[in-house]
């Protein structure tokens, strides 16, 4: 009995022995557990394949965007589909409307730097059109002696000196070219006292002087310049312009609008002419009196001026106006005309008018010159006849650049 129980007891001891060796010695299938960290909780993918080594596709330098995944391998299509795809125009991401291919017309530059050769092609062209186009027009009125308009010289009886050398005189012309002409009405209350006989003034300069063949436009003079008429050779419309006006009221900006209306007559060819209707009185203008000279000279127009409220008196006057006035006139080759009555008036817009008509208008072309923006001074003289005087503009400003 004794030697069947140590037995059984030998046997459960070796069965449990054979149990614990074979757990401890069995290598696991399973994969080891991932060590704790930041990317412990993420699960992991189970790829069935290995992972192909990524291929990028070499771009142009510019913004990055990321590497782009190489192009599938082309498979073998028929003639008539690769030409369709070929054809077929480019679909934007995101845009569910295709993108044409862009087509280049003849002669247009098809890379960004054709584009950029174009574009200096095309400045080169404009800058060599407006050099060889830089005219310089030199309107001069020429008297006798006894103030007679003489008529009859020509090109060779002239001689032009620019910066007191001799200069070449291009052409010459007579004064049947259209004139375009800005009248500045003072419509500021600084003028009530002789509102009437300047309002006369102005219509009747504008029925006297504008000539079919010319356009005219009308600036007011207040506080700020105001464009009451555009150019045109309306004169009905204009006179009407001058009628319609109200009571003056407001300062006097003259020299801003002096340098807005050459502004606007600077676009135009031919002829430009300013004609101030005014007493010459400033009090508002932000422009000075120099810069304002400096426009109108750049701007290449003559002025006229018709000073309304003369005086005997002269606290009565504004004698810095007068100086103003004979000065714009002066040095743009135009004249300032002084009248008291109703026949003195006349007689200036007559002398207004045949001074335009009987103009004559020398082409200077600087040639060699440099383009410094620098002030050169003009002295024009007939050669060929003595006593006649010569009234033309001062100078110019040379171009820029």
């Amino acid at each position: 009995m004794l030697c069947l129980c140590a037995c059984l007891l030998a046997l459960v001891a070796s069965l449990s022995s054979a149990r614990g060796g074979a757990q401890s010695g069995r290598k696991s299938t399973q994969p080891a557990p991932a060590s704790k960290g930041k990317n412990a909780d993420r699960p992991r993918a189970v790829n069935s394949t290995p992972t192909p080594t990524p291929v990028f596709v070499q771009r142009p330098i510019g913004p990055i965007a990321g590497p782009e995944p190489a192009p599938p391998i082309p498979t073998l299509e028929t003639k008539e589909e690769a030409s369709t795809q070929a054809s077929a125009p480019a679909t934007v991401p995101g845009n569910p409307t295709p993108t044409p291919t862009p087509t280049h017309a003849a002669g247009a530059p098809k890379t960004a730097a054709g584009a950029a050769r174009a574009d200096e092609e095309e400045v080169d062209e404009d800058e060599v059109v407006r050099i060889s186009s830089n005219l310089v027009p030199v309107p001069a009125s020429v008297v006798d002696a006894q103030g007679r308009a003489v008529t009859d010289l020509q090109l060779k009886d002239f001689e032009l000196l620019v910066d007191g050398e001799l200069r070449p005189i291009g052409d010459v012309s007579r004064a049947e070219t259209p004139v375009s002409i800005a009248l500045l009405y003072d419509n500021s209350s600084s003028l009530r006292a002789g509102r009437e006989f300047e309002k006369q003034a102005a219509i009747r300069f504008l029925k006297s002087v504008v000539r079919p063949i010319d356009r005219a436009a009308i600036y007011s003079i207040s506080t700020e310049p105001e464009l009451a008429h555009p150019l045109t050779n309306n004169v009905r419309a204009l006179v009407r312009t001058i009628e319609r006006f109200v009571k003056p009221e407001g300062a006097t900006a003259l020299f801003d609008t002096i340098a807005a209306a050459a502004d606007y007559l600077k676009p135009q060819t031919g002829r430009k002419v300013i004609v101030i209707v005014s007493d010459g009185t400033d009090t508002l203008s932000y422009l000075d009196f120099d810069t304002t000279m400096a426009r109108v000279l750049a701007d290449d127009c003559q002025v006229y001026a018709v000073q309304t409220g003369h005086s005997d008196n002269s606290n009565l006057r504004d004698l810095a106006g007068e100086r103003r006035l004979l000065e714009f006139a002066g040095q743009t080759g135009g004249a300032v005309y002084m009248p008291r009555t109703n026949t003195d008036l006349n007689q200036a817009f007559t002398q207004i008018a045949a001074d335009l008509a009987q103009q004559y208008v020398l082409g200077y072309y600087p040639t060699g010159e440099r383009r410094d923006g620098r002030f050169r001074t003009f002295s024009l003289r007939v050669t060929t006849r003595p006593n006649l005087r010569v009234r033309t503009r001062k100078g110019y400003y040379s171009p820029k650049g």
